[in-house]
């Protein structure tokens, strides 16, 4: 390559290379309302932290198996690999338009034919004889062979005029940032799952409580009514209502008893272990659950800052708009410098030395002439990729406003309805005690002492699936503000 060549093409290189074709990214501006639709009640307590915020329920083994989910599931360790894999192609892309450099190195030696049709003519400039050796000098006879060896560098060079390079720089960028938000809500997914898993876990093993404790109740009442109809103040069918009373609310424990377990082997798989691993840590005595916790909802601007979903999809946008700078600089001519530096000689000895150097440099350009539109149906393909990723950007953020009004009047509708059932607990408790009371008299049939029963169960079953209803509620709440990551958690 000559030295005029060179200096030609670095200087268009350097001419051209602020021009970068496609369009420069903008993150796009979203319009969110002022403030949540949804009343939030309350003041929500200062030490919520919502980077861990299943702290903020006070239960420690819930803590304990969030924190375990987000250590050791398959889930995050996904995340995880992704985001390593982002950051490789990111090293393949900075690498696009910088010069390669390969150490070459080869031996060769070729054997002539004695009856190839050049013998003749070599045999009479060399005498007319014939030499079965290999030859050590430059000239080999026929019937002889000759080794040559060689050792040198290749070098190539696409320059990146167009910017095609440096787009595909900034969109690997952009991929990189996505993986790690996807990381982050892969880990607000998962603690959200691990959350919901283990209230419904607890609201079963409340309700088979309530059942338990009733069923206390009722054999104790069956007891009076063999002890009424023992002295006959009320007919024996009031023993066998009783008892068909008890059956029936028997026959509801054991479906309970199996969710209980199907809930356990769901948590074990959230938490990347066996089905089975947590049977003996959740079945044992577990300390009662505190009141929910008011979720701090902020404000909806906050959602585009917090949602790691929404951060995700923005960074597609961004990795999707230099896309189309990549497909558009395919539309250019393409400049490629090409150079190669070899000691060549047929003698070892000789090889390092200057008469053994050769040299070999060659500029070329490629410009698209016909190619039946493939290039620029190329470049309205990633166009159409941007306005598909715009859409889920902005449905993106539709959705995370929903995500947040929902469990609000939700949890606000829900407190009323736990108050209300509270009350409803403590009359129809009443109403037994009283009714219980006048059937040891006499005064009341059994089938009334029956129905008060049923209602007391009843209520209370209503309020501690109430009492879970508040606590799943307020772990969607929690979710849908982006609480369960932190940036320690990313790479």
């Amino acid at each position: 390559m000559t030295r005029s060549l060179v200096t030609a093409a670095l200087l268009g290189a350097t001419l051209l290379g602020g021009c970068t074709v496609g369009p420069n990214y903008h993150a796009p501006t979203m319009p969110v309302p002022a403030a949540f639709a949804e009343l939030q009640t309350g003041v929500p307590g200062a030490t919520i932290d919502p980077a861990h915020w299943w702290t903020a329920f006070g239960d420690s083994t819930l803590t304990t198996l969030v924190e375990r989910a987000l250590k050791d599931s398959p889930t995050i360790a996904i995340a995880a690999s992704r985001v390593r894999q982002a950051r490789l192609d990111e090293i393949a892309a900075h690498a696009v338009g910088k010069p390669t450099v390969d150490a070459t190195g080869n031996v060769t030696h070729v054997e002539f034919s004695k009856n190839a049709g050049f013998s003749s003519l070599a045999s009479l400039f060399s005498g007319g004889g014939s030499n079965s050796g290999s030859s050590s000098g430059g000239i080999a006879l026929p019937g002889s062979g000759i080794t040559t060896y060689a050792a040198g560098f290749d070098a190539s060079w696409e320059i990146d005029l167009f910017g095609g390079g440096r787009r595909g720089v900034e969109g690997a960028l952009a991929r990189t940032d996505a993986a790690i938000w996807s990381q982050r809500d892969a880990a607000v997914t998962l603690g959200a799952e691990v959350a919901q898993a283990y209230f419904a876990l607890r609201l079963d093993q409340a309700q088979i409580a309530v059942v338990e404790d009733e069923l206390g109740q009722q054999r104790r009442a069956l007891e009076i009514a063999n002890n009424v109809a023992r002295v006959g103040l009320s007919p024996q069918i009031d023993v066998k209502r009783q008892q068909q009373s008890i059956s029936s609310i028997e026959a509801r424990l054991e479906p309970l008893r199996a969710d209980v377990r199907v809930r356990i082997h769901a948590l074990g798989i959230l938490l990347g272990t066996e089905p089975g691993s947590l049977t003996a840590e959740l079945t044992g005595p577990l300390p009662a659950l505190p009141t929910a916790p008011v979720v701090p909802a902020g404000l909806p601007s906050d959602l585009l800052r917090r949602r790691p979903d929404i951060r995700a999809a923005e960074r597609q946008l961004a990795a999707s708009t230099a896309d189309i700078g990549v497909a558009v600089a395919d539309l250019y001519p393409k400049f490629k410098l090409t150079g190669m530096a070899q000691l060549i000689s047929t003698s070892l000895g000789s090889l390092v030395s200057g008469d053994s150097i050769q040299a070999t440099g060659v500029g070329g350009i490629t410009f698209p002439l016909l190619d039946w539109g493939r290039r620029k149906a190329t470049v309205g393909l990633r166009k159409e990729d941007r306005e598909q990723a715009y859409l889920r950007y902005r449905t993106t953020v539709l959705g995370a406003l929903r995500d947040v009004e929902d469990p609000l009047a939700r949890i606000d509708a829900e407190r009323r309805r736990n108050a209300a059932l509270r009350r409803a607990v403590t009359d129809a408790q009443a109403t037994a005690r009283a009714v219980e009371a006048q059937y040891r008299t006499g005064f009341v049939a059994q089938n009334s002492l029956i129905d008060a029963q049923v209602a007391v169960l009843s209520a209370r079953e209503q309020l501690v699936a109430s009492d879970a209803q508040l606590r799943q509620d307020s772990a969607a709440l929690f979710k849908a503000i982006g609480g369960g990551w932190e940036d320690a958690a990313a790479g």
